[in-house]
């Protein structure tokens, strides 16, 4: 994917961002971008599959399209995914944003945004796939979870890990106490790699995943060819 400095003026990067819930991943990202000039993307379509998201609801208060596609509504999976695509794609999107979006995305979906699909999971990846994740690890007695941050491929919860941090389970946890810290993580997490993607500062070599900022300043743990071993 291509790369340039976060300091080289440039035209934002159209984000969508897809929601299921309450949206506050998707108003970590707002603010986000809203606190910082040099961002280099602009959430430009909020879409849910659901239309009582609250995060709808923060779209349209911040004055950003959304569009709704329910699963229900449609003939078949593929016919949805394909009413979604079409959706989405009115909006020339550049990016993708799965912030807590619930439904599964074929590659047929994801063919259409390469390497320009991320998503964030509450779990340490690979540990804890699907939907159940913050309650599997509680059940499973970890000592530590967290969130990861990954390029969205076509398997559950599986493409190339961005960030990752963990979060300590602590007696007495609920489930939501335990999601409530992972969440706050998440706000973190989340818009940082999003930028990085928005830079195209993110160079992908198989499922390995390195940040870039400059393409022009040479890696300090990469050997200069001319100087002598």
């Amino acid at each position: 994917m291509p790369r340039r400095s976060p300091s080289t003026p440039r035209t934002p990067v159209r984000v969508a961002v897809m929601v299921s819930g309450s949206g506050t991943n998707l108003q970590a990202l707002l603010d986000a971008i809203e606190a910082d000039p040099d961002f280099g993307g602009e959430v430009v379509v909020v879409g849910s599959d659901r239309a009582g998201a609250g995060g709808l609801d923060r779209a349209r208060d911040a004055g950003i399209p959304t569009v709704v596609c329910a699963l229900a509504d449609a003939p078949d999976r593929p016919t949805w995914e394909a009413g979604l695509r079409a959706e989405l794609e009115q909006h020339d999107p550049q990016v993708i944003v799965l912030a807590g979006f619930m439904k599964i995305l074929t590659a047929v979906f994801l063919a259409g945004w390469p390497d320009r699909v991320i998503n964030t999971h509450p779990s340490l990846l690979p540990a804890f796939r699907g939907a159940r994740a913050v309650g599997e690890a509680l059940a499973y007695g970890v000592k530590l979870t967290g969130c990861t941050v990954h390029l969205v491929d076509e398997q559950v919860d599986h493409g190339p890990i961005v960030a990752q941090e963990a979060v300590a389970v602590r007696d007495g946890d609920t489930e939501t106490s335990l999601h409530g810290r992972i969440q706050r993580v998440e706000h973190r997490l989340l818009p940082a790699a999003v930028k990085l993607l928005c830079h195209g500062a993110l160079q992908l070599d198989g499922r390995h995943v390195r940040a870039v900022l400059d393409p022009d300043t040479p890696d300090p743990d990469t050997p200069d060819p001319k100087e002598p071993s």
